[in-house]
C-alpha cells in the first residue's frame, strides 16, 4: 500500500500556510492528551490521590482556547474532553479531546503542530478548577470547570497523540512553479516514484482537501482585499465550487479594485483642511498645567500639545517675571503674552485635583457612608428644619357629594446645624524655588482625604456617639434606645440577630399625625454595617455561599462583593453592629450640602499683595460646609454587644 509521506511546500504567503495547516490539522480528526499532572503549579501542590480521586469530574468538560477571568465566550469554544483514564506512567489524568466549536480548526492545527514539529512553542493545557486546601496543599478537587488550550501550562498538560486517523496527513505545493496543478500530491515512498497509481479512495479524499482549500483560500483573499460587497460577491460567484490558481484569484482581485477605484474617484472632493480650533496662549498654558499635574485635560484642550514645563519652578518664573525669587511680581520680565494669574491657574488645576482624589478614594472604601445617607442640597445656610415628611396612613372614604377633607401630615421634628470646616495650605517661594512639584500634586488628594474622613466621622458618630446610642433626638431620646425606639439589642453578629434586626426595622410603626393609625414601616434591613473584624462573618450570613466555600480557591475566577455589607472604619469595638433599611424607601441619616458634597479650592492671593507679600506664600484655602443629622430611627437599628 502507498502511504504518502510528508513533504514541504513552496513559498506562498501566509494565507496558503495556514489554510494548508489547517486542512491537514483536520485530518487527524481527535486527540489523547494529558490534561494535568501531580506536582505543582501556580502555587499550589496536587497529589496524585487527588487527581485520581477527580476523574469522574473530568468527563464531558468544555475546552476553550485561552482562560477566561469572567464568562467564556462561545467563539472560543474549541472542544470537549471525554472518557478520563489515570495514568500511571506519567502520573495524571488522560483524556479525549475532541474538537468541536468555532474554535476548532485552530485547536486542530495546534495539535498537528505540536505532535510533528521538532522546534514547537509551549502550548498545552491548563484546567480551571474549584478546589479545597490545607495551607498549599490541595486536598479536593470540586469541580472542573473547563480544560484550556493555552500558553505555558501550568501543570503538565500537553498533546499526546492524535486519534483516529483514516489516513495519513498530507501536505500539499498548492503554488508550484513548475507550470504543475495547483496541489500535487508529492509521495517519497519507492512505489509512489516508480509511476504506480494511488487507490482511489486517496485520489477522491486529494480532490476535496484541494477544494477546501481553494475555498479558504478564497474568503480569506476576499476578506483581506476589503471590496465593496457587490465586487467581492461578484469575484466569489466566478472561483466558487472549483479549484483554481492563486495568480488567477489574485489578477481578478487587482483587476476588479481597479474598477472599483475608476468608478469612485470622481466622488472624492478635496478642499483645503478643516480649521478644528484655535487655541490662545492661556490655553496652551493651562493644557500645559494640567500635563505638569498629571490631570486629565478638558474637552477642548484635548487634542492640544503644549510645551511641557519642567516644573513649578518654571511655571513661577513665566507668570511671575520673578527669576531671582525676590517675591515679587515682575510684569516687565513676564515671558507670556497672557493675562492668566498663577493663583488663577493653580485654583482651577487644583480643584480637578481634588475631584480626581475624590472619585479614587471613593473607589478604594472611602465613601462607605454612600448608601445608608440620603444627600440633599439646601440654598442657605439656615438649620434644617422639615427635611422629612410624615406618611398618610390611610385615604379615607369620600360620599358621593361630600367634601373632602384635610389630610393630616406630620413633618419630623429633627433640626439639623450645619458645621464649616477647612483650613489653608501655604504655597512657599522656597516650595517653587524648589520645584516641589511633587507637594504640590499631593496636597489636593490630601485635602479630599481629609473631607471624606470629616465625613465619615459625622456618619459614623450617629452609630458611636453617646456610649454607642447615637445623639439625643427631638423626643428626648437618643437614636438607638431599646424601650422609646424598639430600635437596640445587645445580641452578638449572627443570622439570627440579623433576622431579629430586620423585623425590628419591618415592624416599626410608620412617622405620621397624632391621633392616626401608624401602619407598619413594612421594609427589611438591606444594609449591614460592620467594623473590620466582623466583615467576613456579615457576608458570610448575606451571602450564604461564603459559608460553604470559605476555603475553596479558583485560579481563574474571582467572587464579586453584593455591597450590602458595609465596613465602617469609625466603630470602635470589634463586636458591635447595626442595620439599615433602603433610604431611597425610608430616609434616616440626611447628608445636607451647601455647595456640594466636594470641599471647595480657593487661592487666597495675587502676586502683589496678601500673603504672598508679606509671607512669601500663596495660601490654598479649603472650605467645606455639611450637615449630618437623623431626620428618623424608624429605618436604623444597633447592637451593641456587652
Amino acid at each position: 500500500m502507498n502511504i504518502p509521506t510528508v513533504t514541504s511546500i513552496a513559498e506562498s504567503g501566509p494565507v496558503d500556510c495556514a489554510a494548508r495547516v489547517q486542512l491537514n490539522a483536520e485530518a487527524l480528526g481527535e486527540f489523547e492528551i494529558l490534561a494535568i499532572s501531580a506536582g505543582e503549579g501556580n502555587g499550589w501542590v496536587f497529589g496524585a490521590e487527588v487527581l485520581r480521586q477527580s476523574l469522574p469530574l473530568w468527563d464531558g468538560r468544555e475546552c476553550y482556547l485561552d482562560h477566561h477571568p469572567a464568562q467564556p465566550s462561545l467563539r472560543d469554544l474549541a472542544g470537549v474532553v471525554y472518557d478520563p483514564q489515570w495514568d500511571e506512567q506519567r502520573q495524571g489524568i488522560r483524556l479525549r479531546l475532541k474538537p468541536v466549536g468555532p474554535a476548532a480548526g485552530l485547536l486542530r492545527a495546534l495539535g498537528s503542530a505540536m505532535l510533528e514539529e521538532t522546534v514547537k512553542p509551549q502550548v498545552g493545557f491548563s484546567a480551571d478548577l474549584l478546589f479545597t486546601a490545607r495551607g498549599r496543599e490541595v486536598e479536593r478537587i470540586l469541580r472542573v470547570l473547563s480544560v484550556d488550550c493555552v500558553i505555558q501550562p501550568a501543570r503538565g498538560g500537553t498533546f499526546l497523540r492524535a486519534l483516529n486517523q483514516q489516513f495519513q496527513p498530507f501536505l500539499f505545493n498548492p503554488f508550484s512553479r513548475d507550470g504543475g496543478n495547483l496541489m500535487n500530491e508529492q509521495s517519497l515512498t519507492p512505489s509512489s516514484a516508480a509511476g504506480e497509481s494511488a487507490p482511489a479512495p486517496a485520489a477522491s479524499k486529494t480532490d476535496v482537501l484541494e477544494g477546501e482549500l481553494c475555498r479558504l483560500l478564497l474568503e480569506q483573499s476576499l476578506a483581506a482585499a476589503h471590496l465593496p460587497a457587490p465586487a467581492a460577491e461578484s469575484i466569489r460567484r466566478q472561483f466558487s465550487g472549483r479549484v483554481f490558481e492563486a495568480a488567477d484569484l489574485q489578477r481578478a482581485i487587482e483587476d476588479t479594485r481597479r474598477m472599483v477605484h475608476q468608478l469612485t474617484a470622481g466622488q472624492w472632493v478635496q478642499g483645503p483642511p478643516r480649521i478644528e480650533a484655535v487655541h490662545s496662549p492661556e490655553d496652551e498654558l493651562n493644557a500645559a498645567v494640567h500635563d505638569l499635574l498629571g490631570i486629565p485635560k478638558p474637552k477642548e484642550l484635548a487634542g492640544l500639545q503644549a510645551a511641557r514645563l519642567s516644573g513649578i519652578r518654571e511655571l513661577y518664573t513665566l507668570l511671575t517675571g520673578d527669576y531671582d525669587f525676590y517675591g515679587g511680581y515682575y510684569p516687565e520680565r513676564v515671558r507670556l503674552a497672557t493675562t492668566a494669574t498663577l493663583p488663577g491657574l493653580l485654583k482651577d488645576a487644583l480643584n480637578k485635583l481634588v475631584l480626581s482624589g475624590w472619585e479614587e478614594l471613593g473607589r478604594s472604601g472611602y465613601r462607605w457612608w454612600e448608601p445608608i445617607v440620603s444627600v440633599e442640597h439646601f440654598s442657605s445656610l439656615h438649620p434644617i428644619t422639615g427635611v422629612l415628611v410624615g406618611e398618610v396612613s390611610v385615604l379615607p372614604g369620600v360620599a358621593e357629594g361630600a367634601a373632602y377633607n384635610e389630610l393630616a401630615i406630620r413633618d419630623s421634628a429633627e433640626v439639623g446645624e450645619w458645621g464649616k470646616y477647612g483650613g489653608y495650605v501655604a504655597l512657599t517661594l522656597e516650595m517653587f524655588e524648589r520645584d516641589e512639584t511633587h507637594k504640590l500634586r499631593q496636597y489636593p488628594r490630601k485635602l479630599a482625604s481629609a473631607a471624606l474622613r470629616r465625613i465619615s466621622a459625622l456618619v459614623g458618630s450617629v452609630f458611636t456617639a453617646n456610649n454607642g446610642v447615637g445623639p439625643q433626638m427631638a423626643d428626648g431620646s437618643a437614636v438607638f434606645h431599646a424601650a422609646n425606639h424598639r430600635n437596640l439589642g445587645t445580641a452578638a453578629l449572627s443570622s439570627e440577630a440579623w433576622e431579629a434586626a430586620s423585623k425590628a426595622i419591618y415592624e416599626q410603626p410608620m412617622l405620621v399625625a397624632e391621633g392616626g393609625s401608624a401602619p407598619k414601616l413594612a421594609l427589611d434591613a438591606r444594609y449591614l454595617i460592620v467594623p473590620r473584624a466582623l466583615r467576613l462573618t456579615a457576608m458570610r450570613i448575606l451571602y450564604p455561599s461564603f459559608e460553604r466555600e470559605a476555603n475553596i480557591f479558583s485560579e481563574n475566577l474571582q467572587r464579586g462583593e453584593m455591597g450590602d455589607v458595609i465596613t465602617c472604619p469609625e466603630f470602635n469595638d470589634p463586636n458591635d453592629w447595626a442595620a439599615a433599611a433602603d433610604p431611597r424607601l425610608a430616609p434616616a441619616i440626611i447628608l445636607g450640602e451647601r455647595f456640594g458634597l466636594l470641599p471647595e479650592i480657593f487661592i487666597a492671593d495675587r502676586e502683589t499683595s496678601g500673603a504672598l507679600f508679606t509671607h512669601d506664600e500663596i495660601r490654598m484655602k479649603v472650605r467645606h460646609w455639611v450637615s449630618v443629622f437623623v431626620a428618623d430611627y424608624r429605618p436604623l437599628y444597633k447592637a451593641n454587644v456587652a
